[in-house]
């Protein structure tokens, strides 16, 4: 069986795909020919990432597709109800990338906290000590409260970050049921943190001295975080988005930095990617990244792992 990996696949889910007897293919496929190149080449499964996308067109073009992965937590880029009701199976690896996008959101509150996106960007400048008086106000986490919205793997990752970091930890999702967060401490030790989240977004935001979100894209294609979710929040309040473009209402989020309700924000998913809105890619208070939450080689080396041991197991000789 041939298998188009049209994002890439780690070697090790590459390696492990051929020796089980399946054909990988990695050259990459423009949008406008998948198609075509699906049913040219004989192509019965696609794994794609964020790049690629696979809606009913494809589906519908392409009657001999048997699989749909894709190397990630979620599927917006794939129409998998429709596919599914064509008997095509959809994979996903959502347990693969928890601990990077985790630690991405660190570095980025790390980064908000300190300024070190627009200070990089202004060193150039040459003019030392205005900079740094300019970047003499930095706050930092150790006893700030982060709230997290979704807690699921990746939220649960990023609070077991957030408390060995010293802050507490407020969780936002659908379900109350406690969760037992082990916080790592150098290789044998830990301990465990139980968290209960709350299901009422609104009444924690004026708490809140960090928010991060980890929520799919909703189904009606609504903000999570609009005008009136930034009128609840604490003035100065520092926000990272690392789940999905949309979440956050793009033109009220530049207006609440104008107006300074935030002190400014993490982005590295876009409404539009990937060609993001050069407003937000230009603004001081923006710092930016290129959807890379998932982008480590250990990250790689486990989603191309899954994905493979999903295949071998339903599709294997």
């Amino acid at each position: 069986m041939k298998i188009l990996a049209n994002d890439g696949i780690s070697s090790k889910g590459k390696e492990l795909l051929m020796a089980a007897g399946f054909t990988v293919i990695t050259d990459k496929v423009e949008q406008d020919q998948l198609a075509k190149t699906v049913n040219e080449q004989g192509i019965e499964m696609i794994l794609v990432r964020s790049a690629t996308t696979v809606r009913k067109e494809v589906i519908d073009a392409c009657p001999n597709l048997k699989l749909i992965g894709r190397g990630g937590v979620g599927m917006d880029n794939i129409d998998v109800a429709y596919a599914r009701e064509k008997g095509i199976t959809v994979i996903n690896t959502p347990a693969s990338s928890s601990q990077s996008v985790a630690e991405l959101v660190m570095g980025h509150l790390f980064s908000l906290s300190r300024f070190l996106q627009d200070s990089f960007k202004n060193m150039e400048s040459g003019d030392f000590s205005s900079l740094k008086k300019k970047y003499a106000k930095g706050i930092e986490l150790r006893g700030k409260t982060i709230g997290i919205i979704g807690f699921g793997r990746i939220g649960q990752s990023l609070a077991s970050y957030a408390l060995g970091a010293g802050m507490d930890v407020i969780a936002v999702d659908q379900f109350t049921t406690p969760v037992k967060i082990s916080v790592p401490l150098g290789l044998n030790n830990n301990f465990d943190v139980e968290i209960t989240p709350t299901t009422d977004l609104q009444s924690v935001l004026g708490k809140l001295d960090y928010i991060s979100l980890h929520v799919p894209k909703q189904a009606d294609g609504s903000a999570v975080i609009t005008a009136n979710e930034f009128s609840k929040m604490k003035k100065g309040v520092l926000i990272v988005n690392a789940s999905r473009g949309g979440l956050i209402d793009e033109n009220d989020l530049l207006v609440a930095l104008d107006e300074g309700v935030i002190g400014g924000v993490a982005l590295d998913v876009y409404e539009n990617e990937p060609n993001p809105r050069k407003d937000l890619l230009n603004h001081p208070k923006i710092a930016c990244t290129p959807h890379i939450g998932a982008a480590t080689l250990e990250a790689q080396d486990r989603i191309g792992e899954e994905l493979a041991q999903l295949i071998i197991g339903q599709f294997g000789k």
